[in-house]
C-alpha cells in the first residue's frame, strides 16, 4: 500500500514519532499510518480492487497449506524495523512463522525475523512500495518481498535482501506464472510427503485484473 507523508509537529514538548503516529490513527480511522526512515507517512483506506487483489493473491498461499501449524497468512500486521528507533510498517500481507506472537517487540508490530514473505498491493503513490520499502525490507532481512503494482500491470518478486536492497529483483507481466522461493513455505508438510518447501506461483493476469479498477 502507498503512503503520503505528514509534518511532525513542532511544539514546545514535541511527541514522539509512536505518539504521532498513534494520534493519526485515531484521527483518520481506516488510514494505515507507518514510520519508514524517521517519517511518519499515512495511507489513504484502500479501494475495493486493491481488497480484490489481496483476497486473490490469498487463495495460492491457503491452498498451499502455508496457514497452518508452520506458518499463517495475516493481513495487517505490523512489522518492527531495524533502521530506526521508532520505526515499523504494516504489510498489506505477510507471510509469518506460526509462533509470530511470541515475537511481540512494540506497538503491535512483531520481529522481522519471524517473517518469511511480505506483499504490497499499490495504489496512488506507489514509489513508496517499489523504492522505500524496497530498503526497508531488505534492511529487516525480510527474504521475500513482493509488489503488486497496478500501475503498471506488474508483479515484483524480490529476493536475497542486501543493506542496500534486494539482490535478485524478477518482474512478470500478465501472462506469466510469479514463482515464489520453496522456503516460503519452509516445514509445511514436512512427515507427509511434501518435502522441506512449498512451490507457490501466482497468477499475474488473475492478480492484475483483481487489482484493476474500473472508473
Amino acid at each position: 500500500m502507498s503512503a503520503a507523508a505528514v509534518e511532525h509537529p513542532c511544539d514546545d514538548e514535541p511527541e514522539t514519532l509512536l505518539e504521532t503516529a498513534n494520534r493519526l490513527m485515531e484521527q483518520l480511522p481506516g488510514h494505515r499510518v507507518e514510520i519508514i526512515g524517521g517519517l511518519v507517512t499515512v495511507a489513504p483506506p484502500p479501494d475495493g480492487p486493491h481488497a480484490k487483489a489481496l483476497t486473490t493473491l490469498m487463495i495460492p498461499f491457503l491452498s498451499a497449506g502455508l496457514h497452518g501449524e508452520e506458518s499463517n497468512v495475516l493481513q495487517g500486521i505490523g512489522l518492527w524495523l531495524p533502521s530506526g528507533p521508532e520505526d515499523y510498517v504494516i504489510p498489506d500481507l505477510a507471510i509469518v512463522d506460526a509462533d509470530f506472537d511470541e515475537h511481540l517487540i512494540e506497538n503491535n508490530c512483531y520481529d522481522p525475523a519471524c517473517f518469511r514473505l511480505v506483499l504490497e498491493v499499490t495504489s496512488g503513490n506507489y514509489q513508496t512500495d517499489l523504492r522505500h520499502k524496497v530498503t526497508a525490507y531488505a534492511q529487516a532481512k525480510i527474504p521475500v518481498y513482493v509488489i503488486v503494482d497496478r500501475k503498471h500491470g506488474r508483479v515484483h518478486v524480490l529476493t536475497e535482501p542486501l543493506p542496500v536492497g534486494y539482490d535478485r529483483h524478477e518482474v512478470y507481466a500478465p501472462g506469466q506464472q510469479a514463482p515464489l522461493p520453496a522456503s516460503v513455505g519452509v516445514g509445511v508438510g514436512v512427515g507427509v510427503g511434501v518435502g522441506v518447501g512449498v512451490e507457490v506461483s501466482l497468477d499475474v493476469d488473475e492478480i492484475v485484473r483483481a487489482g484493476r479498477s474500473k472508473r
